[in-house]
This record gives structure tokens, sequence and C-alpha cells, in this order.
């Protein structure tokens, strides 16, 4: 459970990074550490205050209605984020890549009590284990997912590539894709040549000769690997 890939309208492949269990997990118990809190603060209140019968039923709503609503209304209104989730910076989103609508949110925080409440976490645990997608239950009843957007990055996952010192470049067009453009060539370049899959690699080199207004004298492989190297040439000297 690493990544997953998505279509957008226009026919862009988007790679999301999913967030793993253990980041999603952290989210949880910090966001248990935060109603812990809050009840706790609100019992010191209580006591300071005091509280006859009547306003018990008051002090009862006053801890448990926020803490029942506080994943549906946190998510709902701080873009699919929760406090914990906050400081493990993941986000709930739509499969599509989209923002989830109130109905998405409300969906899965109703089999939270399936999800994590009844089981203890186990059934989400496990949904989360053999889902491709990082979706428990309540994610493939709302057709939502968690992203993580924190930056893990190897040199793999950089537009850096090593380039003996004698290095000639050949294309200087290259320089009309921008750093973007070039990482997304380079990480679809990368997983199409570990997995052999040829028919990436060919249309991916067919956009690139396309937009560069070429005809490479390569084959696909080493036209693309060229164009990666040539970019990193005019733009690191």
């Amino acid at each position: 459970m690493d990544n997953f890939q998505i279509e957008t309208a226009q026919n862009v492949s988007i790679h999301q990074p999913v967030a793993n269990v253990g980041d999603r997990i952290f989210a949880f118990i910090i966001d248990v550490l935060v109603l812990v809190a809050y009840a706790t603060l609100i019992f010191v209140a209580a006591g300071f205050i005091g509280m006859d019968s009547f306003d018990e039923w008051v002090f009862q709503l006053a801890v448990g209605l926020p803490i029942f609503l506080y994943h549906l209304l946190m998510e709902t209104f701080n873009d699919g984020q929760s406090l914990g989730k906050m400081v493990m910076k993941i986000r709930v989103v739509l499969v599509n890549g989209g923002k989830p609508a109130f109905s998405n949110y409300a969906i899965r925080w109703l089999l939270r009590l399936i999800d994590i409440t009844f089981s203890s976490g186990s059934v989400a645990v496990i949904s989360l284990l053999f889902s491709r997608k990082g979706q428990r239950l309540g994610d493939l009843a709302a057709k939502t997912t968690v992203i993580t957007e924190a930056r893990r990055t190897s040199f793999a996952n950089t537009l850096l590539v090593d380039l003996p010192e004698d290095y000639v470049p050949k294309y200087s067009q290259v320089t009309v894709f921008t750093d973007q453009e070039i990482q997304s060539i380079k990480t679809i370049f990368t997983k199409a040549r570990r997995s052999s899959n040829h028919k990436v690699i060919l249309s991916l080199s067919n956009r690139i000769s396309s937009v560069l207004e070429i005809t490479p004298e390569e084959k696909p492989l080493l036209f693309v690997d060229r164009v990666i190297k040539d970019y990193n040439y005019y733009t690191q000297q």
C-alpha cells in the first residue's frame, strides 16, 4: 500500500501517495488524546463551578456531543483533517483525487462504529492492510481514501540524475518542460522500466517527441532517458 493511480477528466495520470497504517494509527491516538484532554478540561471546570442535578444533562451534552461529532465536524470543516491527521500530515480525499462532500464524510464517520468503535479498530486495520487504495470499510462505502502530504524524498524521487563530467547533451528543446513535468516523466519512466512496461515507455516517448517537435533517433527507452539527462544538464549548470 504505497501509491495508487487515478485518471483525471483530462486523462492525466496522478499518483496519490496513500497514508500508511502507522500514520493513521498515530493520527487516531493523537485524536484520542485530544478528546481525553477536552473531557478532562470540562470535568475540571465543572468541579470549580459546581453543578446541581438540573445541570447534569447540560454537562453530559457538553462532554459527549463534541466527542461524538468530533471526526465528522473536523473533517468536514477542516478540509479532510482532524487534529491528529494535521499532525501526521494526512488527509481524507475522494479516490478520484477530489474533495469529499459532506455526504462522503458522513458515510465514513457512521461506519467508524464498525471499523473502529465496536471492533476496537481491528476491522479498520485488516481492511487497510488488504486494500491497495488504503481504504477501511467506511472509505470503501464513501469512495474516499487517506493520502499523505508528508515529503518522503529519496534520490530516485528527485529530478537529479548522475551525469558524467564529459556528458554532451543532445536536445536543447527539453527546457520547454517544467521541473514538475520532468519529475512526472522521470517517475513514470522509472516505474515502467522497472516493470518492463514497454507500452508505457513508448507512449511516453511519443508524447515527449510530440511536445519537443522532434523525431528521436534513439529507441524509446534511450530517448526518454536522454531527455531526462539533458534537462538536468541544461537546468543544473
